[in-house]
């Protein structure tokens, strides 16, 4: 999968994509806002007249998300808490012109994600704690194909908003609200701070985060 890190350009496209994301909700009407305390830098509260959810807003510049398993393997990491997943896509992985909002029921979700587990666990495949299981947005739904199972829900939920990719800079959001935590890189990364950014995407422990680097 995309490693997000890896340019300064990717760093930034991520903070386009969240930022549109961000974006698509106020167009719908909702007031964002961070949760103090929470400790998961997607996750906001939004609030619309007397509505109010919890919302994780996960960008890919790959059309694949993911969440990871608890410690426990009882549950998905951030996934289990909200109410709604905002899904911020680029259009197409090799020549990205667009970004692509949809909006996810969350209970659906983490139906998707738990059939495409159990799927893969039958299958004989090892997922690790802590680690993030992809899933495919575009990817048609294939049950004899485990890592297609539950996929496909960008299909089944078209976007609610289109922003073109080089005016994202120019779209105005509540500053409260939009991703300010990572910073393009114009340098080397260190591991810990590599380890760190990358407990930050996918909102897991560092201890968590294991890199393997091949020369």
């Amino acid at each position: 999968m995309t490693n997000i890190f890896a340019t300064p350009d990717k760093v930034s496209t991520k903070t386009k994509l969240f930022n549109c994301g961000v974006a698509a909700l106020e167009q719908d009407g909702w007031k964002v806002e961070r949760i103090p305390k929470v400790g998961k830098s997607s996750v906001r509260r939004i609030v619309r007249q007397n509505e109010s959810k919890v919302v994780t807003i996960r960008t890919t510049q790959d059309t694949y998300i993911a969440f990871p398993r608890n410690d426990d393997d009882t549950e998905w990491v951030t996934l289990s808490m909200v109410d709604m997943v905002v899904a911020v896509s680029v259009d197409d992985a090799e020549n990205p012109r667009f970004a692509k909002v949809h909006f996810i029921d969350g209970d659906e979700m983490r139906d998707r994600f738990n059939r495409s587990y159990d799927a893969r666990i039958t299958a004989g495949h090892t997922i690790g704690t802590g680690r993030g299981m992809w899933l495919g947005l575009y990817d048609p739904e294939q049950q004899d194909l485990p890592s297609h199972v539950g996929a496909g829900a960008g299909l089944a939920h078209p976007a609610i908003a289109t922003f073109p990719l080089d005016e994202a800079s120019e779209i105005r959001t509540t500053p409260a609200a939009i991703e300010t935590s990572v910073s393009p890189v114009n340098g080397p990364l260190s591991i810990s701070e590599a380890r760190r950014l990358l407990a930050e995407t996918f909102g897991v422990d560092p201890s968590n985060v294991e890199i393997t680097i091949r020369v």
